[in-house]
């Protein structure tokens, strides 16, 4: 993709990506497009993105330090009885796979994301905050073809769109209202567009004090756990990004107490020293890792473990641990975005899959983060009142010597880490350009299976005698997908996943995909 007068966007939607690029060429900044760009795939990732879910946003102007706005989800100040609650399991089923899900009012942990987008706008944006969801609104009230990628994301939770009749009749088909919408059918959001109007004109005090949060709160006093406390009270927080180096390379993520990027942290120092590190090398690292997450999350207070593995010298325990081994050994999207004065913004949002349930006249469906097996390792129920969940999402900025720039984020749970390791890896150990790196067939470890997109060419030279190999066809949804923009000699780029409906498009004229 060639040079662009006024930025690059990478995303997980067209429609995403060029509400982002119309905010960049009225004049907005990075945090602008990044920030319009969400409000948009709310519209047209439904089941990814949500005003009733939590993310991160990384912002750095040039010559400064990159920071990260944290409005991810946050754990209620009081906990409602299991049996009391409303809370459930279903099972979606991805075709090569399934996967089990709880849902309900019981499983919705307080969202933050109008608060944390306007609060980082506040810091880092340039235009209006009413300006920026104005082309959310068209869109919501107009309506998005559904294409391939978000048709094929309905039909794997569709028990979670059939489980309640308003999230049933949101995604009903046009055509015929007994099945789900299916690609190539027009799904118009009407009352969404009356909530981000809403959102346009009162700001976040909408959502988290006034008529929202209200019918929120009311809502979950039939199961839930979330009160109007927890809504006025949700703090949204911004910090200095964790910066650590590979090669000569510099990468700027996401500090505790979410995990993501401590975790891509230390498997980046694992392998710093291995002169050419080959598959069996990464599988390592991913268990090392696997393990260094597992004894953190099991310590008295797992933040600051995870914060300490990577400041300290224990990772000279890891690197013997490593050696010592075998040598074998879910909803997110993204936006990245590079503008024309080199300020750059990198958006990681999630709903979970959603509770099964929508805030009456809103068309919001909130967040299911207490139903999360991941975010929940001790179990469920036994999350900590009133503190931050912790998030595999690791909004980063990679600036491998001297000059280019690089955002990006997967989505994908657990393989959050592993993906956004591996696309490192293609750009800085494999000189890889920004599309071949993305593109590249990944592998992900996890509880004693290796799994591989079947493509992958070192994967016959690897050994798998000590544990599970599972293969998965190419650009699979299951691995993740990393959304990528950057600069390079002064001109700019950018690479969305094809795992994951990817796209990328330039601001300034012309803006097509890569």
């Amino acid at each position: 993709m060639n040079h662009g007068r006024a930025g690059v966007v990478a995303a997980g939607h067209p429609e995403t990506a060029r509400a982002a690029v119309q905010i960049l060429e009225a004049g907005g900044n990075a945090c602008d497009a990044a920030i319009a760009a969400f409000f948009a795939a709310c519209v047209a990732e439904p089941v990814l993105a949500s005003l009733g879910g939590g993310g991160f946003l990384l912002t750095r102007d040039p010559g400064r330090p990159a920071r990260i706005h944290d409005f991810f989800a946050h754990a209620p100040r009081r906990r409602t009885a299991p049996e009391e609650l409303d809370f459930h399991p279903i099972v979606a089923d991805f075709g090569t796979s399934r996967q089990e899900f709880h849902i309900g009012l019981g499983a919705i942990a307080t969202p933050g994301c109008p608060r944390g987008i306007a609060r980082a706008h506040a810091r880092d944006g340039h235009l209006p905050l009413a300006e920026l969801v104005q082309p959310a609104i068209g869109l919501a009230r107009e309506g998005v073809e559904v294409n391939p990628f978000q048709a094929y994301v309905i039909e794997v939770v569709a028990p979670i769109l059939e489980a309640s009749p308003g999230v049933r009749g949101l995604y009903a088909s046009p055509a015929d209202p007994d099945r789900l919408i299916r690609a190539g059918e027009r799904m118009r959001q009407p009352q969404l567009a009356d909530s981000l109007e809403a959102f346009a004109r009162e700001g976040e005090a909408w959502f988290h004090e006034g008529e929202f949060a209200h019918l929120l709160a009311g809502m979950c006093r039939q199961g839930g756990s979330i009160g109007l406390d927890d809504l006025e009270r949700y703090p949204a927080r911004s910090r200095e990004a964790l910066v650590t180096r590979y090669r000569g390379a510099r990468l700027h993520t996401n500090p505790p107490p979410s995990a993501g990027g401590s975790l891509v942290a230390i498997a980046l120092g694992l392998l710093e020293r291995e002169a050419d590190p080959g598959l069996d090398t990464l599988i390592g690292a991913m268990e090392a890792t696997n393990l260094a997450r597992d004894e953190a999350l099991a310590a008295p207070d797992p933040p600051a473990a995870l914060g300490h593995l990577v400041r300290s010298g224990e990772l000279e325990a890891l690197r013997e641990a490593l050696g010592a081994r075998p040598r074998f050994f879910r909803g997110t999207t993204h936006i990245s975005v590079i503008d024309g004065q080199g300020r750059v913004a990198g958006l990681s949002t999630s709903n979970g899959e959603g509770c099964g349930h929508l805030v009456p006249d809103t068309g919001i469906m909130p967040n299911n983060m207490l139903g999360e097996q991941d975010l929940n390792p001790r179990g469920f129920h036994r999350w900590r009142p009133d503190t931050r969940i912790s998030s595999m999402m690791a909004p980063s900025l990679l600036e491998p010597a001297p000059e280019p720039s690089t955002t990006s984020c997967p989505g994908g749970s657990n393989r959050l880490r592993t993906a956004i390791l591996q696309v490192i890896l293609r750009l800085v150990d494999h000189g890889d350009d920004l599309a071949a790196a993305v593109r590249h067939p990944r592998i992900h470890y996890e509880a004693g299976c290796l799994h591989a997109e079947r493509d992958l060419p070192e994967l016959a030279l690897a050994d798998t005698s000590r544990g599970d190999l599972r293969l998965w066809p190419p650009h699979s949804l299951y691995f993740g997908g990393v959304h990528c923009a950057a600069r390079r000699g002064g001109e700019l780029e950018g690479a969305g996943d094809p795992r994951r409906g990817g796209v990328a498009l330039l601001a300034g004229g012309g803006g097509r995909k890569p």
